[in-house]
């Protein structure tokens, strides 16, 4: 089971990750990090880069170790990583890759709705989003290519994870379409009957009924 951190959000494990190689200012970690496409593999809000920073040092995970100027510009804090900062990042990896933790996508919760949509929208929404994830995976894999001429494949592996996420998605879209077009889909004419009619069909009747709370007349209550 996954522990609750100090400082919990992915931009600090970005962040004391970064600060494992060097020594820096909040600004040059923002263009670090950027530069190395981590918001690609993280949710992270740059905006909040500051307030991480100071939640790191308030729990000693990193601490101010000097200034640097450049030019004209302001001082700025340089940061280092601590000891302390050096064992919560090797752990929250550990944890990350070796535990798996379930995850609620959207398309997922979109997915176990879908049946509020008559049938035939659902299958154009489903294509659309088919054309969608055809049209990114074609583009991930040109910027794959040309990362990969000059990267170590180990600074890759998270891209590679995310894009056979992406392809099994797309067969997985595909092969469901297949069988909403040919009406092999189990439960598909019941789902077009309840829409067309407005009456729950004889095979959703059981599913219907899970959860329900009996009136009083079901129920047999003699005070009724």
């Amino acid at each position: 089971m996954a522990s609750r951190r100090k400082v919990g959000n992915l931009l600090a494990l970005a962040v004391l990750t970064a600060l494992v190689e060097r020594p820096m200012h909040p600004y040059e970690l923002a263009s670090v990090l950027r530069a190395r496409g981590k918001d690609r593999s993280m949710k992270l809000k740059w905006g909040s880069l500051y307030t991480v920073m100071q939640n790191l040092e308030k729990h000693g995970f990193v601490e101010a170790t000097g200034t640097s100027r450049e030019g004209r510009r302001p001082e700025r804090t340089v940061y280092a990583i601590t000891p302390a900062g050096r064992a919560e990042v090797l752990d929250w990896v550990r944890e990350l890759v070796g535990i798996p933790e379930r995850e609620f996508p959207r398309f997922e919760a979109g997915l176990s709705e879908i049946g509020v949509l008559p049938p035939d929208e659902a299958v154009e929404l489903l294509e659309q989003r088919l054309r969608i994830l055809d049209t990114e995976a074609a583009e991930e894999r040109v910027a794959m290519d040309g990362l990969a001429k000059g990267l170590p494949r180990i600074f890759l592996v998270e891209v590679e994870f995310h894009a056979a996420l992406r392809a099994a998605e797309i067969e997985w879209i595909r092969s469901l379409l297949k069988e909403l077009h040919d009406g092999t889909l189990t439960g598909v004419d019941a789902w077009r009957a309840w829409h067309e009619t407005g009456h729950v069909p004889d095979d959703f009747a059981e599913f219907a009924s899970i959860g329900r709370i009996p009136t009083d007349e079901e129920d047999g209550d003699p005070d009724s």
